[in-house]
């Protein structure tokens, strides 16, 4: 049986630090509002009337589009709060 040389796979786990923990990036207590615009869209009792309209449109319209502009600011304020400086 031929010998393969070639490269061993990579270890897709990050690689511990010296003090014996992994060096990740994804464990900021800001990830939690990422629930948010998830979680706020599933209680239907919210929105699931006709009532109150904005400018002619009924309540599970126009909350359901407002949802749109939360789940972009999560997301942004997630993302400021969370990259890397320097």
């Amino acid at each position: 049986m031929p010998r393969n040389d070639a490269h061993p796979p990579r270890d897709p786990r990050p690689s511990p630090s010296p003090d014996g923990r992994a060096d990740r990036s994804d464990r900021s207590p800001w990830n939690w509002l990422l629930i948010i615009p998830v979680a706020i869209p599933l209680l239907t009792l919210l929105y699931n009337s006709d009532k109150p309209r904005l400018a002619g449109f009924p309540a599970f319209y126009w909350i359901q589009l407002a949802f749109i502009p939360l789940g972009v600011a999560c997301t942004v304020l997630v993302y400021q709060m969370t990259k890397k400086r320097g």
